[in-house]
């Protein structure tokens, strides 16, 4: 499961991404409310984790703005605002829950997967429901694994991002930058050639599946049916 956790304060995001982590989630951070619609499109996480209380944008506005763009990815809101009012304003302006501020980690965890589970089946984006099979890989809905001929592949996790972003658009080119976004969130300090590392790895574990992980010079990358006899 992909999480995308829009939080300013760095000790609270610090928590919170080790705590997920820890469990067996990819988390995507944002600190600031300008930037948070872009990675929520870019990442396309399974839940949003929004604070209220962010630079740039406030989180209401982010949450508004995204769900007049057709973002459906079920949102928790975390915050310190925690009157009857708040709530209400929160769930009417789209969010789906909302869990004030201090909390307990293992409720959240429950919540999040309770979220998860329930927007499985509606098909919308960033929810973890299975996409049509391309080449006998797919991604199981349930444990966000990708899985060839019915079995799970044992990829990395950075591999795991790179397949699932290249399954969402089988035979169209994606570009370096933006599955550079997905694999490496956050991590600044890594140079953009890393994706290709990924890739070369990617590709030697898809060879016997009949898909074929394709470099197109100054487009990026896209996935495609082997010809043939290959």
């Amino acid at each position: 499961m992909k999480l995308l956790l829009v939080e300013d304060n760095p000790t609270m995001q610090t928590t919170l991404r080790r705590a997920f982590e820890r469990r067996g989630m990819q988390v995507v951070g944002c600190e600031d409310g300008a930037r948070a619609l872009d990675r929520w499109e870019a990442s396309m996480p399974d839940v949003v984790l929004l604070d209220l209380s962010l630079p740039g944008l406030d989180g209401l506005e982010v949450l508004s703005r995204a769900r007049a763009a057709g973002l459906r990815t079920p949102v928790m809101i975390l915050t310190a605002r925690g009157t009857v009012g708040d709530r209400i304003l929160g769930l009417n302006t789209g969010a789906d829950d909302y869990l004030a501020k201090p909390f307990d980690l293992d409720e959240l965890e429950a919540r999040v997967r309770a979220l998860a589970r329930r927007a499985a089946p509606a098909g919308t984006p960033g929810a973890p429901a299975p996409g049509p099979a391309f080449c006998g890989l797919q991604i199981d809905a349930e444990s966000g694994a990708v899985c060839h001929a019915g079995q799970p592949m044992d990829l990395t996790a950075r591999e795991l991002a790179l397949m699932r972003a290249l399954l969402a658009r089988p035979g169209q080119a994606v570009a370096k930058e933006r599955l550079f976004e997905l694999v490496f969130p956050g991590e600044r300090e890594v140079q953009t050639e890393a994706i290709e590392v990924v890739v070369y790895r990617l590709r030697k574990k898809i060879a016997h599946t009949g898909a074929q992980l394709v470099t197109l010079r100054g487009l990026g990358y896209l996935l495609k049916a082997a010809p043939a006899g290959t």
